[in-house]
């Protein structure tokens, strides 16, 4: 088998550089689910009754405001070069 080059062993051996930032996930919730059964249910009702409709998009509506909300707080919280 032939040797790799000399310049490819010298990449592996060196570390890999050291992380600048921390990377910011949001945490877990149950909100987008709620707004597809919103909208799932807001679509049966446009079929079926309007009942199931208003609730459908009131689910819609409160889930999305309710999400919207805990996003504006956690980039509340980031520090401000983060932003």
């Amino acid at each position: 088998m032939a040797e790799p080059a000399p310049e490819q062993s010298s990449l592996r051996a060196q570390a890999p550089p050291a992380a600048s930032e921390d990377i910011h996930l949001p945490g877990p919730t149950y909100l987008p689910i709620m707004v597809a059964g919103g909208i799932a249910l807001a679509l049966v009702g446009v079929l079926l009754n309007f009942v199931a409709f208003l609730l459908g998009m009131v689910t819609w509506i409160v889930a999305v405001v309710l999400w919207i909300r805990s996003a504006r707080e956690e980039m509340a919280a980031l520090p401000h070069e983060h932003r």
